[in-house]
């Protein structure tokens, strides 16, 4: 951690470009209390918080220069009353009283509105296509239904139990939520975590990305009505799923993670039953996925669609699968000091398209290095272990975790020993606006296997 860096209101803009010419990527902003606007800077393993403070909450925008803020502004503007000149319409992010667009492009536009409830069981979400015959024009996407209001209940609790707001804002990225939470509060108290605890945390994380990817790769099936392919990596989603349970106690890896500390113990004859159903799993995905490579009938439906391309990667903040399948270079695990990488080395899908096909090359290119991972952890299983001492507590903490679906960022503010705010930007809430951009002009019959290529969640971002 750098450290927090103050900025005057008039500077703000420019201090951030330069920031990002000078090789940081912007990875989040959040209103802060006492009317402070707060940036979060990533470069490799470093990081940057930037604060600019009063100026009657107004402020130049960013979104000129960097696109992937605008979320983040517009939310800001909601929930602290922050204005930022140039960014306009500010629309509502949160709210939903603003009218639906408004275009008159021709007679031939229509528009079909989907959600927010929908037929499965899935969260609240509303999509309202603009389209010309079954083709799309344009997308407009409206989440934050629920207002949870987690991050609002964790305030005032202590550090250590308010662990479980992290943990609920999302039932497939508890653990990565988790431990972007706990390295937040540890980089804010002055800890640094030893290699036993670095291990147990990097065990629980390889853990959930083996079951969430091969969750994606059957939802992908399903979208496209290849039963076998779906049933196949569902079962072997569910046999990830009980290792889970039987190395943790639960199958989705809840109360897995603490600050300060790893309760995490794995014995002798656990380890060896894992690795055994680990080496058996390793096969039959291998096996799974020659078969879908091979289902001529599945590939045509994938190759060519919905393409999010580099630049738009880029611009937008696209992270993890879905911006490496567009050739992003990036994947925070090759830069996680606080985690236990060592070698790590990132997979790639192939040609970079960008298409769904790619995004489905890219979880079954990381599942390969995913069970390395486990493999050479379990080896030598985790006990339980304490964070150190390492330097002197701040106010402020970041974690920075690379989640199966891409960086999630936690950033804590704290009064003594309790919360005075805590910001999670999760994967999905980076990638939200670039499924947007690359559904423009796909058939509108296409989108729900497009969204299973992206497999956001909607609850981590109405948090």
């Amino acid at each position: 951690m750098s450290g927090e860096r103050q900025v005057a209101a008039a500077d703000w803009p420019a201090a951030i470009a330069a920031a990002v010419a000078d090789g940081w990527r912007f990875a989040d902003l959040h209103d802060a209390p006492g009317d402070r606007l707060r940036a979060l800077l990533l470069r490799g393993a470093e990081q940057r918080l930037l604060c600019c403070a009063g100026a009657g909450r107004r402020v130049g925008s960013l979104i000129e220069r960097l696109p992937a803020a605008i979320w983040d502004e517009r939310e800001a503007h909601e929930r602290g009353g922050w204005r930022f000149a140039g960014h306009e319409p500010l629309r509502p992010l949160l709210g939903h009283d603003a009218p639906a667009w408004a275009r008159d492009e021709g007679v031939d536009l229509h528009q079909v509105a989907v959600g927010p409830i929908h037929a499965g069981v899935i969260e609240s979400g509303h999509f309202r296509f603009h389209c010309v015959g079954e083709r799309i024009l344009e997308l407009e996407l409206r989440l934050f239904y629920k207002h949870r209001g987690l991050e609002r209940e964790a305030v005032g609790r202590p550090l250590a139990s308010a662990i479980v707001y992290a943990q609920r804002a999302c039932g497939a990225d508890a653990v990565a939520n988790q431990v972007a939470y706990a390295q937040a509060c540890e980089a804010a108290l002055g800890l640094a975590p030893p290699p036993a605890l670095r291990r147990a945390r990097t065990l629980l994380l390889e853990l959930e990305r083996l079951y969430n990817h091969l969750n994606d790769i059957s939802a992908v099936c399903a979208g496209v009505g290849f039963a076998p392919g779906t049933m196949l990596f569902a079962a072997l989603k569910e046999r990830a799923q009980r290792l889970c349970a039987e190395l943790t106690g639960h199958r989705f890896l809840f109360g897995t993670v603490a600050v300060g500390a790893s309760r995490l113990a794995i014995g002798a004859a656990a380890a060896r039953a894992a690795l055994a159903e680990l080496g058996e799993l390793r096969r039959a995905i291998d096996a799974g996925w020659h078969e879908l490579r091979a289902a001529g009938s599945l590939q045509d439906r994938l190759v060519g669609l919905a393409v999010l391309t580099r630049a738009d990667a880029l611009a937008l903040g696209a992270v993890g699968p879905a911006a490496r399948a567009s050739g992003v270079d990036e994947d925070v695990r090759g830069a996680s000091p606080l985690l236990d990488y060592a070698g790590f080395v990132a997979a790639s899908p192939g040609e970079p398209s960008g298409d769904v096909a790619a995004r489905v090359r890219m979880r079954a290119a990381e599942l390969g290095p995913c069970l390395d991972v486990l493999e050479r952890l379990l080896d030598a299983p985790p006990a339980p272990a304490q964070a150190e001492r390492e330097r002197e507590p701040a106010a402020v903490g970041a974690g920075v975790v690379e989640s199966p679906r891409g960086r999630s960022v936690c950033v804590v503010e704290r009064a003594g020993e309790r919360l005075a705010r805590l910001r999670l930007r999760s994967g999905s809430y980076a990638n939200w606006p670039a499924l947007t951009r690359c559904v423009r002009g796909i058939l509108l019959p296409d989108f729900p296997l497009v969204n299973k290529s992206f497999e956001l969640c909607y609850a981590c971002v109405d948090r």
